[in-house]
């Protein structure tokens, strides 16, 4: 079970945390679910604000990365009521808050990549776009997005 190996992990699936703004946290369109940008919310916090490189570390980006891509499964868990309806994890874009020197966004996205492999396996590996941003919102370090597949009756 998927959210067994979350456990497992020692990590917790959170509640899908509530919009910032106005749009809706995922869209299912036939058997594709969409996320809409996760920050690393912990209980209602943002955790790691701040530029990555100067104000976050790389590692603690890294955390963040973890946590966002938590909040993006959360919300397609509320999308399609059970994480064992994905059949794999498409693809999934991090965007880090990024001090102008810092350049590695790929290595604070494995934080996001290398959970999702952990938890899904061979279902987890997915396309990635890994960008360097000046600003996120609410100066979040990481913000991300996911695209999964799911069976056709989810």
């Amino acid at each position: 079970m998927i959210e067994d190996q979350i456990k497992a992990l020692g990590l917790t699936l959170p509640a899908a945390p509530v919009p910032l703004a106005a749009y809706i946290p995922a869209v299912k369109t036939g058997n594709l679910v969409f996320t809409s940008g996760q920050l690393p919310m912990l209980d209602g916090v943002l955790k790691y604000k701040g530029k990555v490189g100067t104000q976050v570390s790389q590692d603690d980006a890294k955390r963040a990365a973890e946590i966002a891509v938590l909040n993006c499964l959360a919300v397609i868990k509320n999308v399609i009521g059970n994480l064992e309806l994905v059949e794999r994890v498409v693809k999934v874009t991090v965007f880090v808050n990024s001090d102008p020197d810092f350049v590695n966004q790929p290595e604070v996205a494995n934080g996001a990549s290398e959970l999702l492999v952990k938890i899904f396996g061979d279902k987890g590996k997915h396309a990635r776009a890994a960008v360097g941003v000046n600003v996120l919102p609410r100066d979040a370090s990481v913000e991300i997005e996911m695209l999964v597949e799911t069976e056709n009756d989810a």
